[in-house]
């Protein structure tokens, strides 16, 4: 077998090693992730991790509307909505409307939502150094590739 292509088996195979590992971590994370954020705000709930990244984007571009909402996770207006009225009957958000149009529907985060996104954003805060301390190992050059090829994979993938 030739060199390039001895290079792209042990890299289709360090990729998967990579994905499986990641899911596993994930588990870890999440579940160690949201029983810190109960610690944090000293309250119990039942969230998942769509709704947490829901209630940050809310917190990060309130006011919002749904639409605007589904589009920046990624989910549909279905689900979205799913989502918002469990995040509002739970207290996490409330309902807005401004003056000038009665039938858009905004939404913003509560006192106790405020808390969760604060904490959600410190979290993600400490995961993001861990990432910037695991790439401290790279010189410039070899950053550039990993930026491109992190790219590629995301439009590979989409």
């Amino acid at each position: 077998m030739e060199t390039a292509s001895k290079n792209k088996t042990a890299i289709h195979e360090f990729f998967v090693q990579f994905l499986e590992q990641k899911e596993q971590y994930e588990t870890r994370i999440t579940a160690t992730y949201l029983e810190d954020i109960r610690k944090h705000i000293e309250s119990e709930f039942s969230l998942n991790m769509t709704e947490l990244h829901t209630i940050a984007c809310i917190g990060e571009q309130e006011p919002i509307n749904l639409t605007s909402i589904a589009e920046r996770i990624n989910l549909s207006k279905g689900n979205t909505s799913k989502i918002a009225n469990k995040l509002l009957k739970a207290g996490w958000v409330r309902k807005a409307q401004f003056n000038d149009n009665k039938k858009e529907v905004y939404f913003r985060l509560t006192p106790v939502g405020k808390k969760l996104f604060a904490a959600h954003d410190e979290l993600h805060a400490k995961e993001r150094q861990r990432m910037y301390e695991f790439l401290e190992r790279y010189n410039e050059s070899e950053l550039e590739f990993i930026k491109r090829l992190f790219g590629d994979m995301v439009d590979f993938y989409r």
